[in-house]
Parts: C-alpha cells; sequence; structure tokens
C-alpha cells in the first residue's frame, strides 16, 4: 500500500523516502486501464455464462436427473483435478483450427475452468432447496414464469450469487490460460502485473497494480456482504 504513493524507499528507512505517483504513471503508460478493463469484462462474461450453466447442470446432479451422474462429476471435476496449464494443452492448436477468435476462445475455455465450481456450489444449494415453496405458488395459479422469478431464483440467490463471484475469480485472476490461449494477444491485468513483477525497480508499478487487482474482488464481497445484512430492526 505504501509503495503504491513511494517515488523512492530506501533501507534502513521505515517510510518511503520520496512520495509520489510514479507507479500510477508507469501503470497507465504500460496499458494498466485497458489491461483492467480487459480483466473486468472477462470476468464478467465467463460468471455471466457460467453461474446459468452450473445452476442447471447442478439441479440434474442434485436431483438425480443427469444420466451417469459419477461420470459426469469426474469430466467438471476435471478442469480442478489437472494443473492449469495441463488442462488448456492443445486448447490453444484446436480453437486456432477451429479459427476461433482469441478473445472467444479465451472465455469459453475460462467458463470450462469455472464449471466445477459454479456447478458443485449450485448443487449444494439445490441439494438443500424446498421445492414445496414452488409446488404451492403452483397450486395458487402462479406461472412457470411467476414461479421462476418469483419464487426459485430469489430463494437461491445467495448462492448464485456465490457461483457468480467464484467463476468471476476464476477469469478476473487467471494468467496460464490467458497466455497460452490468448497467445500474447490478449494482454489481462495479471500478465502486465507478473511482467511488471519480474524486472528490477518496478516495485511502486506492481503496487498500483497489485491494489487494482484487489479492488473489484472486495467491492463484490462488500456489496453481497451488504445485501445480506439484515436491517435494523428485522426479526
Amino acid at each position: 500500500l505504501l509503495w503504491s504513493a513511494a517515488d523512492t524507499w530506501r533501507f534502513p528507512s521505515p517510510l518511503p523516502t520520496e512520495w509520489g505517483f510514479a507507479g500510477l504513471s508507469s501503470a497507465l503508460s504500460q496499458g494498466g486501464v485497458a489491461a483492467f478493463g480487459r480483466s473486468l469484462g472477462l470476468g464478467i462474461v465467463v460468471a455471466a455464462i457460467a453461474t446459468p450453466l452450473g445452476a442447471i447442470l447442478g439441479r440434474a446432479l442434485a436431483f438425480g436427473w443427469a444420466p451417469m451422474p459419477r461420470t459426469l462429476s469426474a469430466v467438471l471435476f476435471a478442469p480442478i483435478l489437472l494443473p492449469p496449464f495441463a488442462a488448456a494443452l492443445g486448447m490453444n492448436v484446436l480453437l486456432l483450427r477451429a479459427q476461433v477468435p482469441a478473445l472467444v476462445g479465451l472465455a469459453l475455455v475460462l467458463v470450462a475452468m469455472a464449471m466445477p465450481y459454479t456447478v458443485f456450489s449450485m448443487r449444494a444449494a439445490y441439494a438443500a432447496h424446498d421445492v414445496g415453496y414452488e409446488d404451492e405458488a403452483r397450486t395458487l395459479g402462479a406461472t412457470r414464469a411467476h414461479v421462476l422469478w418469483r419464487v426459485h431464483v430469489p430463494l437461491l440467490a445467495p448462492a448464485l450469487a456465490r457461483s457468480a463471484f467464484l467463476a468471476f475469480l476464476v477469469a478476473w485472476s487467471d494468467y496460464i490460460v490467458t497466455v497460452m490461449i490468448g497467445g500474447g494477444q490478449i494482454v489481462t491485468l495479471p500478465l502486465i502485473t507478473a511482467s511488471a513483477a519480474s524486472g528490477v525497480g518496478n516495485d511502486a508499478m506492481v503496487a498500483v497494480l497489485s491494489l487494482a487487482a484487489i479492488v473489484p474482488p472486495l467491492a463484490l464481497l462488500f456489496i453481497l456482504g451488504r445485501d445480506r445484512t439484515p436491517a435494523k430492526g428485522a426479526r
């Protein structure tokens, strides 16, 4: 935190010897804003795709509708069991042969990497879900759309939020898959942070980029935590 607002910090001084914003200037000049936007966009897209897919598969696994549930679970767990390098190995060649744009291919692979988290988070939620509320709503004449949006989604909102948060983190923090699938064409925040950290004398810039990397996850945690906090006087 202190390094992000320091120009010089020499040993053995307990505080920076020169304050300034050289790190911020360096981060901006190296494309930090564009990389931040790409990472944010990837995180949102991956969360928007992986969360509903995870809910569908999680529901099927929880209620026993999925064929060969053990095999399906093993396939879904594969991206977690394998290192990211091994999981993405060869995918870049397949995507190139299929002429899939690099950004689209990266988003698809990151969705696959996020699916284990969303599926098993939603599977646990559906295992504890009481379908009696939905049956009662149908008995009272509610349509399928009303049951979905007025009963089903609100009851599962916390689990959906957790799944979306996990999927966002997978895409937001990814480095290896972005390098392999993006082929250097897609520069995200983790890439320029790692590049700056590998050099010498970039401490202030690395500090600024690191702070930028933790802002969206912390903001999401704050929003999710605030939404679940009961209002004063509520019982």
